[in-house]
This record gives C-alpha cells, structure tokens and sequence, in this order.
C-alpha cells in the first residue's frame, strides 16, 4: 500500500512537469549585438545567454546575435566561449543593439559556462559541487587523460592495475576499489557529449579536443540519463564550427615520449559543418624487465574523432559523431613491493616458497623499476562508437534526442604472480562489450520563475567472454597451494597445464524517467525538486570448466587438484524498480553570494559476481552469485561566493550514509581470480571541501583545492581478512569502523601562473610561467584495512614555461613530477595471498616541449 502510494505521488509530480514543460512560446521582443574582442575582431560561436537562461543563443561567424526575451529590464545578460573570459552585462533597457567587447581568458579554473544542467549559467549559479576544467588548461598542463586531471581536482581518486582495472570514484565512492567485478555498475557516471561510456577502461583513453571537464559531486539521477550514486564526469568536446579553423599540436619529452594532436574544422555548407580530431601517443617504457631484456609499461595510444553538424534552421541542429581508439601498451607490469608475515604455517610463507624453489627476486626495491616476469604483458584496449543528437528549440526550451552505440573489445595477458615464477603461465580476460542508448530530454523555462528538465533514458548491454576467460598454473603453483607435508604435491605432471576457462555473458538493460524543476518561490529563494524512476534487469549464464593437469582417479589428488580449481556454473535472472530523488534550497543572498543545501536518495542495482566464487567445505558458495541493491542517502551544504572582483571562494560539506555498500573483496582462493562481490552493510563519508579561483592584478591568477573526507565501514561485521591475517582460524573479521580504501583524509591542489602579454615574432601572445601541485595524506590499498597495505601520502609538482599566442605558434616546456617523487598508486596482494605484494608505480619526472600553431 505505502510503495502505490509513494508511486501514486511520483507519476503526479512527474505529469504536473510534463504539462508545465509543454508551455509554448509567445511572440517577444528581440535585443541584438556583436561580439569583439580587443583587436575588433569578430567572436563567433559564443554562448549568449539571459539571466535564468530566460533566452539563449549562438553569435554568428560575424559576431553577431538575436536574442528574445519576455523579461523586463533590467536583467543580466551572460556571455561565454573559449579563450575569453565569462563575461557579465547588465542590461538596464534602451538600446536594443549591443556591442560587446570579450576580455581574454586568464587560466582560472571556474571562469567558464557549463551545461551540466543542460542549459548555459555560469557556475556560480549552479546549487552545486562541481569544478570545471577548461580545454586550455587541460592542454597546457598536459593533462590528456582522467589520471592526470585528478590532480587539479582533489575530490577524483582513479587507480589502474589495467585498463578493465580502473577505478573512478569521486569522495571515494563510485566503483569497487582495486579489481574490477564485471557484474556490477559504477556509481560515477563517465559522459562524452552527454553519452554514458558504460566500461571503466574508457577513463584509461586520451582526451580528444575537449572544450571542458565538469565534475559533478554527489548523487545526480534528475539531471542525467544514466544512475550516478556518487557524481559525474562530463566531458564536452569541441564542435564544428562554421569559421575556418586548424590546430596542430607536436610534444617531444625524456623516455622518447612523443604526442601529436591535429583538429580540422569548417563550413562543407550553409547548412554543414565538420570536424575531424586526431591523437597519438607514444612513450617507451619505465620498467625494465630483465627476463626480456626490454623496458615495458610504454604509451602507445591513437585516437580518432570525427563530426557532421547539419543545421537545418537556426532552432535545430543535429551533430552525427563516431570515434575509435586503440591502445597497443606493452604494460601495466606491477613490481613487487613486499612481502608480510601471514598466519599459515612457516613453509607456506612467501620467502619460504621461493627459497625451496630456488628462486631470488631481482630487486627488493620497488622504485629500481625492475622485474623479471616470465608471462607477457598484454592490454589490448579499443573502444569507439557512433552517436546522432538532435537539438531542437521548441517553446523556451530544448528537446535533445541522443541516440548511440558504443563497442570495447578487451585482449589481455597479465602475470599475477608479479615474479619470474611459473605460479600461473596464463591470466587473460578477453572480452567484448556493446551498448545502445537512447535519451530523449526536455530542457528550458516554463514561465520567469520556473524551468526544468525531463527525460527518458534507456540502455542496453552486452558483455561476454571472447572466447572465454582463462587462468592456468604453471610448474611453480603446486608449492604455493600447498597446504599441508603431504609428498602428493609433489606428483610429477600433477598441475601440469592445469587451469580453468570461463564462459559468460551478461545482458543487462537500464531504462529510467527523471526530472527536476528550478522554481524561483520567493525572490532569490529557489527550490529544485527532482525525481527520478529507474528499472534495471540482469541475466547471466555463467559456466567455469576444469582442464588440463594430471588424469587420475586417485580421489587425494583429485582432492589436491579441486582444492586449487573447480567447476562452477549458475544462471541468474534478476530485475529491480526503484524511485529516488533530491530536494535543493538554493538562496542566492546577492550576487555575490549563493548559497544551497541538498537532500537526495539514490540506488545502485543488484550486483551478479562474474569473477568466480569462494569455497566452504569443499563447496561452491552459490549464494553469493547475487548481491544485494546499494541504497544512498546523502546531504549537502554549499556557499559559493565573489567577495572581490577576480576572486571566487566555494565551500561544501557533505555526509553519505549507504545500506548495504556494494564492494569487492579479495579470498585466498586462487580460482577466485578477481575477488568477489559482497555488501558492507553500512557505509558512511563526511567531508568538506574548498575551492579558490582568482585573477590577481593584470598577469597573476592562482587556483586552490581542498578536500578532507572520512570515509568509513560503520558496520561489515563478515569482511574477509587482511592479507596478514591470512591462515588464520577464522575467514571473515569484523572490520567495522575501518577506512574505506582507496580515500585520503586529506587531498589538495594548488597553483599559479604568471602571464605577460608580449609580441613574439609577430605575434600576440603572453610569456608565463606555471606551477600546480597536488598533495594526498596516506591512504588504505586494501578493501579490508591492512597494517601493511598502506599507501604513505605524496606531493607532486609540476610546471611549464613559455609563449602563447593568441593565434600562431606557441612553444613552452614542461615538466611532470618536477621534483622526481617516489610513489605508489597502489598495492595489490599477489594471487593465493602468499604474503607478497606488488604495486602499480606513479611515473618518476617526465619534461619535454610542446610546439603548438593555431590558424
């Protein structure tokens, strides 16, 4: 009775802003101008916008606009494109013919129009957490991938044993920390043009022409199609353009590091536009692998965008879009780190087992970036797809209509062992995934106090082994499974070519219906109510088969062979509705000052573990094929100010509580290759952050960030124990109270350019000089806290110098981890938890030049 009447309410709420966002226009009056920056030239294709996004619109390839308004003066009139600063008019009646002219932009991060509600406002005006990175700036500090960009936003934390191994999260929620579960969803949304890249490999890729990165903090399922439990990253990339325009961009850097970056756009038409964007890096490797006699962990990447923009009227446009990249690597080689003292007995120790195999590590120190592993290292990596969005003007509004299909085909070999071992000659995944989405949304005003958005999303997926996924021991594996003095481990040919393939594929299918209004209730006081109606559907076939090892009917060594491999197989069918929502005040105190507080509840689906299942009693625990949905409730405050002219101060605080927190967990069980899923049965982050952007006089602008978050385990009575506590009497601990991995208390970045506006070889331009670091206090590398798993916190700086024009050559050079900082991103427990860990190192110091002409 009560879940009707909660879904009686909700198709109320949403058919009152169905009929509110049908409202048609009326003829209005109409305010004209040009755009021009200080030479007096034209500023085509910038946003122009009217307060509360009453009216928007495009300049022209002369600089000129058409603006219609069914405000009364005076009003604010907002303007924002690339390279120019955001710029504010207040508009107080009159002339109806502007001429504006555009400061140029300073690299400060928040000076920049944003769309994550889909529609144009400065964010300031935006009720909530979010920092925007420009294009400029991601060129410029070299940050042409997510792991890069993390550093200028404190709040991201993303780790990558492999491209199928990445973790994105945001306030340390989103995905499962460390290995990958194919069975589960993130919980952070990874958008490209507003199309939800479902495979965590694709944050692995280089950027391609990006405009700007938002990255939006905390639940946001009313504004986007996809669930996103913990935030979203939203690309935006470059679009056609009608003026003739060509950037080509050339970097050469130590360890042969080489990146090219070429972008062609221009009128095919009146009515077509196109755009073609291309990318390549190249960098030999940082890790010598004495097995091989060759350096490994090398870049090799290429990357191609291409887009047709047809306007058929200046109310519709329609952007037809394909790309595809390729990552070759020879890489993702972890070195070892260490080893602990586990619980089992002595001779089942890591130093004990490689000294009865006659075996010596070639470095005992992680940061000589040595390693001797006999399997290859292979991560294959290619996505791409195709994508039609439609934009129509209708009313005071927007409808967008995004279709698209998006494929990733995974070819991996990895050696989990992370020695020169034979423990497992065979560890690869190769999988291939598809996806179709639509999304048909509605976005604008109702009247001059409300506006609103809505839509439907719809996605489908599927994902399956190519072939099958494989793991086989090699002649090493019998003394590192051994369990007891029995000489039967010892049997001759006994784990010879002995291992498991696993077929499976899951189908999975998301559709949801979402809105949220703004309403102005009062003057300057707006509330925003959204809602958002999700299904999800999940059917697996999952199937592991034994083969290979010695052929016995012996029923001991057939017991020592199961003991390390098995058979498994299930099938599941699991479906799940949810409603969930937010509720914002927003006050906007003067225009300085905004001020907002949030509630809003959010769902993660069951959860189907895909990466083989842990034993009790010599039996497979299909129980665990199927976890429990992640329900989310999360509050928020925010103040973001101007005090001072140039100078912008954002403070939030946050606190996460999550029921049954979604996460996975690692088992001594080497069949159980990836760990497992299980549900923490609560979960809770507390935080804070701070944000400064200033422009300080005429050369000088600075940026600072500041997150402290507590993310904790306030109940998971079952946890699996740490690596040392492995062979103890008991599985599972009570680790309630302990750190969330993955989660520094505290993270920072801070940094600063000087900027000299000069002429250079006929050119106009600016001389600068750039720093920006990044700092992180230490922070857990294990699901279940570990005394030895712990990552030591870091700074790391970096800095760039030289010219840059307006328009023409720009050359500067620039150096990554300036003062050589020794690092781990991670650590990860060798399979079988034997005692021995290995980690995935950050780069030591990186410099080069880059030369960059625009025309």
């Amino acid at each position: 009775m009560t879940k009707n009447k909660h879904f009686g309410k909700a198709i109320l709420l949403l058919s009152f802003s169905l009929s509110l966002l049908q409202a048609a226009a009326q003829d209005t009056p109409s305010l004209s101008g040009i755009l021009k920056n200080r030479e007096g030239q034209a500023v085509p294709q910038a946003f122009i916008s009217i307060e509360d996004n009453v009216a928007t619109t495009f300049s022209d390839d002369n600089g000129h606009f058409l603006l219609k308004t069914v405000l009364t003066p005076p009003f604010k009139i907002y303007v924002s494109t690339e390279n120019y600063k955001f710029q504010t008019i207040s508009y107080t009646g009159g002339a109806s013919d502007l001429d504006i002219t555009l400061e140029p932009l300073s690299d400060v991060l928040n000076e920049v129009a944003i769309t994550a509600r889909r529609r144009i406002e400065r964010t300031q005006d935006v009720p909530i957490a979010i920092s925007v990175v420009s294009g400029a700036t991601v060129n410029d500090a070299g940050a042409f991938n997510v792991n890069r960009v993390k550093e200028l936003v404190p709040s991201v934390q993303l780790y990558s044993s492999n491209p199928r191994n990445t973790t994105l999260n945001i306030r340390g929620l989103g995905s499962t920390f460390g290995l990958t579960n194919d069975g589960i969803d993130p919980g952070v949304g990874f958008y490209v043009d507003g199309i939800y890249y479902a495979r965590p490999a694709a944050t692995t890729l280089d950027f391609i022409d990006v405009e700007r990165i938002e990255v939006l903090r905390g639940p946001q399922g009313t504004l986007f199609g996809k669930n996103t439990t913990a935030g979203a990253f939203n690309i935006t990339t470059k679009r056609p353009g009608f003026t003739p325009e060509a950037t080509f961009e050339a970097s050469y850097g130590n360890f042969g590091y080489i990146q090219a970056k070429t972008s062609v756009t221009g009128a095919l038409s009146k009515k077509w536009a196109g755009r073609i964007s291309f990318s390549g890096t190249q960098r030999d490797g940082l890790v010598y692998n004495q097995a091989t006699d060759k350096y490994v962990n090398d870049l090799n990447n290429l990357g191609l965008r291409a887009q047709l923009l047809y306007k058929p009227s200046e109310r519709v446009n329609i952007l037809f879009a394909g790309d595809a990249t390729r990552q070759r690597p020879d890489g993702y080689a972890q070195v070892y780190a260490g080893a602990v003292q586990t619980q089992r007995a002595d001779y089942r120790q890591f130093n004990s087992i490689i000294k009865d195999l006659n075996y010596s590590l070639p470095s005992l120190n992680p940061f000589d970036r040595i390693i001797d592993h006999n399997t290859t290292w292979r991560s294959n990596n290619d996505l791409g797809g195709a994508s039609v969005n439609i934009d129509a003007k209708i009313g005071e509004g927007t409808l967008t209509a995004t279709s698209a299909w998006r494929y990733w085909n995974w070819d991996p070999s990895n050696d989990r062992d992370f020695t020169g071992l034979a423990m497992l000659s065979k560890s690869q995944a190769p999988s291939k995934h598809q996806q179709w989405s639509q999304e048909i949304r509605y976005a604008g005003n109702i009247s001059s106090r409300i506006s609103g958005v809505i839509g439907v999303y719809a996605i489908y997926q599927t994902l399956k082994s190519d072939p099958y996924h494989t793991e086989e021991a090699g002649d090493a594996q019998w003394r590192f499974s051994q369990n007891s003095q029995s000489p039967l481990w010892q049997t001759p040919g006994l784990f010879d070519g002995y291992g498991i393939r696993t077929t499976s594929q899951l189908n999975s299918f998301s559709g949801a219906l979402f809105t949220q209004l703004d309403w102005e209730i009062a003057n300057k006081l707006h509330v925003l109510p959204g809602l958002r109606l999700n299904y999800d559907l999940k059917d697996v076939d999952y199937n592991r088969e034994v083969y290979g090892g010695l052929q016995t009917d012996d029923p001991a060594l057939l017991a020592l062979l199961n003991s390390v491999y098995s058979n498994q197989a299930f099938k599941t069918n699991v479906r799940n509705s949810n409603i969930s929502g937010q509720l914002t005040l927003s006050y906007v105190v003067n225009n300085n000052i905004n001020t907002y507080a949030t509630y809003s509840t959010a769902y993660k689906p069951i959860g189907i573990n895909l990466g083989g299942l842990p034993q009790s009693n010599g039996e497979v625990m299909i129980e665990l094929a199927e976890i429990k949905p992640e329900y989310v409730s999360h509050i928020e405050a925010g103040i973001k100010s101007t005090p001072l002219p140039g100078l912008t101060l954002n403070v939030s605080v946050f606190n996460t509580d999550i029921k049954d927190y979604q996460t996975l967990v690692q088992t001594a069980e080497l069949g159980v290759n990836r760990g497992y899923l299980a549900n923490a049965e609560k979960v809770r982050v507390t935080g804070a952050e701070l944000d400064i952007n200033a422009q300080v006089g005429k050369y000088f602008s600075f940026f600072g960030a500041l997150s402290y978050t507590d993310a904790k385990y306030v109940a998971f009575t079952n946890a699996p124990v740490p690596l040392e506590e492995t062979g103890a009497s008991v599985s599972f601990k009570d680790i309630s109270g302990g750190k969330l991995p993955g989660v520094s208390k505290w993270a920072g970045a801070l940094g600063g350019e000087i900027a000299a506006p000069v002429n250079f070889i006929g050119q106009r331009g600016k001389v600068f000089l750039a720093l920006e670091s990044s700092f992180r206090s230490s922070f857990s590398s294990s699901p279940s806290p570990s005394q030895y798993l712990n990552i030591d916190g870091y700074f790391l700086l970096n800095g760039r110098a030289g010219f840059r024009a307006t328009r023409g050559t720009s050359i500067f050079v620039w150096s990554r981890n300036l003062l050589d900082k020794n690092y781990f991103e991670q650590l990860l427990p060798g399979a079988g938890n034997a005692g021995h860990y290995a980690a995935v190192l950050g780069d030591q110091r990186t410099y080069g030049v880059t030369l960059r002409l625009t025309l």
